[in-house]
């Protein structure tokens, strides 16, 4: 097919075989592109069909990686033609020699990148891959699963009182002890084709693409024994007599949205096993939240959300009824400890942004002009910046950054929809427009709670989520003894 077309178009931009003639060097150029082109066409072809790759990929990694050797080759073909129809033999020797030292000289250079890239990438200190590494990794992981649907579990690793034998035996042995786990954990994963990287210090983290939750709980549990049964100098500094680490795991679900929260669901695991005693492994979602915890971190936020008093007194108003319909809802949805925790700490602080909002503008009574509409719609990534600042409350920035969206993807700030949007973030959507809408506010019109529930009706499938919105008119029409029929007919 591709001489075929090649020939075709040749002669039909009026190129003549025989002897190379330089006033047909368009007609060369369009038969060597045909040939390109068609090339192009039956291996995209061949990679939609069998590996399942969009067409907009294909072109996307064309024009970024092979570009260059397509127009090389064609360039390097009409030189050859060039020197062979002028010198025939000696032409053909001197193409193939200058080929040669391309192939030799590219093969330099790719041995050179090699090496340059992997010591870019690779922790000089445990062998493993380091932090960049795995970010860059856990991102294209995350692409393929929102793309392709295939998951993946993430573990964090921490050496267990790291610190005491760095105390007893000092850094250059706790260097040592560090490599030696680096490459237990390497040989471990190498295998099964696992990321494995040094996170930072002591600490390190496992993609294992394919893998379920189940399945990596029995891999990590796996590994954890065998490093406590690896023998060590020194060891008996340690409590447990032996290396040990702790570890905290989760799989990717369609509520994950960025890196970020998968990291942070691993860590907050990994902190609930040190916590249980260290050398254990445990699953984000089903540790159990000390109950005086929750209420120190409720107490904690509330002076946070206090500041509203002296500027926005109706933001503060909602955010405490915002939470406290949160309460009720994690019963309802029968949320487990960890969920339920961040969608009532979300609650409580989802419009922490709107303290960067002037004063004027959030207490302004009259229609906002589009400059101050753009404004508050800021609030969102504002609040997500000062939840970063503090370095606290991680995990609820979903909810605070994704409040806004709609289940249409017509929302702000990122026009996210259906399952892209995190579970939790889609029911604070709800409670927060119910509640805004049956807010009383000086010259604003104020809805009843049935005219509330039958907009919420109205916006099912578009702004909210059907099935969550359906959980929380039952919710709202059960604590209140709200008929909507009345209204719906009225």
């Amino acid at each position: 097919m591709m001489l075929l077309g090649a020939e075709t178009v040749f002669h039909l931009f009026g190129g003549q075989t025989g002897k190379f003639n330089l006033s047909h060097l368009f007609a060369y150029l369009a038969a060597l592109s045909v040939y390109s082109i068609i090339n192009i066409i039956v291996m995209s072809g061949y990679f939609v069909s069998v590996n399942k790759i969009s067409v907009l990929e294909i072109a996307r990694g064309f024009f970024k990686d092979s570009l260059f050797s397509y127009l090389s080759t064609m360039l390097l073909s009409l030189v050859l033609l060039m020197l062979f129809d002028s010198n025939q033999l000696f032409g053909l020797f001197l193409i193939l020699t200058i080929s040669l030292l391309l192939s030799f000289s590219f093969k330099k250079l790719f041995q050179i990148y090699n090496q340059v890239n992997q010591k870019a990438n690779i922790d000089q200190r445990t062998g493993l891959y380091n932090h960049s590494y795995f970010e860059e990794k856990l991102d294209e992981y995350i692409k393929l699963n929102r793309s392709q649907e295939k998951t993946f579990s993430l573990a964090m690793l921490d050496l267990d009182d790291f610190k005491k034998y760095n105390d007893a035996y000092g850094h250059p042995e706790g260097d040592k002890l560090l490599s030696f786990f680096g490459n237990l954990v390497k040989s471990e994963c190498e295998p099964h084709q696992f990321v494995a990287a040094r996170y930072g210090g002591e600490e390190f983290s496992i993609i294992m693409p394919g893998y379920t939750l189940e399945q990596a709980r029995v891999f990590i549990n796996g590994l954890r024994k065998l490093v406590n049964h690896t023998p060590y100098d020194g060891v008996d500094v340690f409590p447990h007599g032996c290396i040990s680490f702790s570890a905290g795991l989760l799989e990717i679900n369609k509520e994950t949205y960025d890196k970020s929260q998968l990291v942070d669901g691993a860590d907050r695991a990994l902190y609930m096993a040190k916590s249980k005693g260290k050398n254990m492994v445990s699953i984000y979602g089903e540790q159990d939240e000390p109950p005086q915890r929750l209420e120190h971190d409720i107490h904690e936020l509330e002076q946070q959300v206090k500041i509203f008093l002296s500027k926005d007194i109706y933001t503060y108003k909602h955010s405490k009824r915002v939470y406290s319909y949160a309460v009720d809802m994690a019963e309802v949805l029968q949320l487990n400890e960890e969920d339920r925790r961040t969608l009532i700490l979300g609650a409580l602080i989802h419009d922490i942004g709107k303290l960067e909002i002037p004063r004027d503008v959030l207490n302004k009574k009259t229609k906002l002009t589009p400059d101050e509409w753009e404004m508050v719609k800021k609030h969102v990534l504002w609040g997500k910046e000062i939840v970063l600042a503090t370095g606290k409350y991680k995990e609820l920035i979903p909810l605070i950054e994704l409040h806004h969206e709609r289940y249409d993807g017509k929302g702000y700030p990122h026009g996210l929809k259906e399952n892209e949007i995190p579970r939790l973030a889609r029911v604070l959507c709800i409670i927060d427009s119910f509640d805004a809408m049956t807010t009383e506010r000086p010259y604003q019109a104020t809805k009843s709670y049935e005219e509330a529930l039958n907009e919420i009706r109205r916006c099912t499938g578009s702004q909210f989520d059907p099935e969550l919105a359906g959980y929380f008119i039952a919710y709202i029409e059960k604590k209140y003894t709200i008929d909507t029929s009345r209204v719906l007919t009225s």
